[in-house]
């Protein structure tokens, strides 16, 4: 009988195949969902899509929405790029890849975006989100909202980082088209993309996307992200003559699979892409502010004006519905003579002739006595006509208040929605001017002339009816 031996070679071959199967194995088995997505930046079309709609883990493709969300309120006066942040514990305490902040140290914002933009630093990330909205879980709040805002249909963010946790989770579509408000949006911070390093206040940081930026011809951004669930994403955008295409991979195996990948989905782009196109930019969302956040007027630089934002404590959320008028089940509308029918555009003119018609089971006041007044005595001797001239008009306790109910695409969309809205809430409203104040990227529609006591009460009537609202204090 022969004894074959095994020999150090063959033993070798057969740890090999051990360890594959009970690792190798395993961990292919478990790789990231793969989803992409290619469109013509310019126009929005869709040049190529793979499991696009399917909700995957973002990972720092999250800070996108974190970075849209930090220009949005510099935009708004909300805070600056020159405001102090002092990091919390909480920012200071998140993992890699960081800046390396310390708790209690102060910085400024700009240094923040610069971290979280170019290195993809979480605490910077956090820290950004906390100083905004005051907490990471309202500034996640937020983001989802602003997510909706940008057709964003199927992204739920629940940090400002992108680290996994249970349901924070977006699509290649809606990713995609993060990057492409992002691009066009903010053009004055798309830069920050394109760099391959820069100072974030501390140090140098060198940027996660460097490779790709210094491989593909034409590429001038976006964001990478990485984690174990999410695999190796990206979102990148070129630009070649007249031509923009946008790529967004979800789930590479690695940063060359990857790179690789978004260079030959670009190239697809651009063989599909028309050499000219018309630019048909994104519509830029009306500005959705924090949970908890009041509009006080300002004057911006053309005289108009401009909303700063300050955030509440212990803001009133919702209030009670007022009770009906005695006697009567609906509620008793009075047109006063400034919503006279006869002046009125069709729509709304339909609208008042509807509120109208509520009035009509609506019992009728008995006119008050009114005593004829005396003649006046002979001798008397009248006061100077001359007119008195006022310098200037106090604002303590005035009518200089107002309330905001949002921004609208058209005068005659926000002028309709003020008139609808003065009807429904007549009694806080009644004496109020409506004023539609044109914006950049809108129509506010405002009712003014109000004490701020008459423009709180108003507030807190309408979020009851879930109408938007906020405060407008005097410039």
């Amino acid at each position: 009988m022969k004894v074959r031996h095994t020999t150090p070679a063959r033993l070798g071959l057969f740890v090999f195949l051990a360890v594959w199967m009970l690792v190798i194995a395993p961990i292919s088995a478990m790789a990231a969902p793969y989803a992409a997505m290619v469109i013509d930046a310019r126009t929005g079309e869709v040049l190529h899509s793979r499991n696009a709609d399917t909700r995957l883990h973002p990972a720092s493709l999250t800070k996108m929405m974190t970075l849209y969300i930090a220009f949005q309120a510099v935009e708004a006066g909300e805070i600056s790029m020159d405001t102090v942040v002092t990091i919390s514990k909480n920012a200071a305490a998140e993992p890699p890849s960081k800046l390396g902040l310390r708790s209690g140290q102060k910085i400024k914002l700009r240094f923040l975006v610069r971290a979280a933009a170019v290195k993809s630093a979480n605490d910077a990330a956090t820290a950004i989100g906390e100083a905004i909205s005051g907490s990471e879980a309202a500034f996640a709040r937020r983001m989802t909202r602003t997510a909706k805002s940008l057709g964003m249909t199927r992204t739920t963010f629940k940090n400002a980082h992108g680290l996994t946790e249970s349901g924070h989770l977006s699509t290649a579509r809606d990713m995609t088209t993060m990057g492409r408000h992002m691009i066009y949006d903010y053009p004055q911070y798309y830069n920050l993309f394109s760099r391959i390093s820069t100072h974030a206040g501390m140090r140098e940081v060198a940027n996660t996307n460097r490779r790709f930026l210094g491989a593909y011809k034409g590429a001038d951004g976006i964001k990478t992200g990485y984690t174990r669930a999410a695999g190796f994403n990206l979102v990148s955008s070129a630009e070649r003559g007249q031509e923009r295409i946008i790529a967004t991979v979800f789930g590479g195996t690695s940063t060359a699979n990857r790179n690789a990948k978004v260079a030959e989905l670009l190239d697809l782009g651009f063989r599909r892409a028309p050499s000219r196109a018309p630019l048909r930019r994104p519509n830029k969302p009306a500005f959705v502010p924090g949970d908890d956040a009041v509009v006080v007027a300002g004057n911006d630089s053309g005289g108009q004006a401009a909303g700063k934002i300050i955030r509440l404590s212990g803001a009133v959320k919702t209030s009670l519905r007022p009770k009906s008028r005695p006697g009567s089940d609906a509620p008793v509308l009075m047109a006063s003579a400034s919503l006279k029918a006869s002046v009125l555009p069709g729509d709304i003119k339909a609208a008042l002739e509807e509120a109208q018609t509520t009035t009509a089971t609506a019992p009728k006041a008995t006119a008050p006595t009114v005593k004829r007044p005396s003649a006046r005595p002979t001798g008397v001797v009248l006061a100077s006509t001359e007119p008195e001239v006022v310098t200037r008009v106090s604002t303590s306790g005035g009518r200089h208040w107002g309330v905001n109910i949002g921004r609208y695409p058209s005068r005659y969309k926000a002028e309709k929605v003020l008139l609808k809205t003065a009807l429904a809430e007549m009694s806080t409203l009644d004496g109020s001017l409506r004023k539609v104040v044109r914006r950049p990227a809108g129509f506010d529609a405002n009712f003014m002339g109000m004490t701020r006591e008459g423009a709180d009460l108003a507030c807190r009537r309408l979020q009851a009816r879930n109408v938007t609202c906020f405060m407008i204090g005097p410039s």
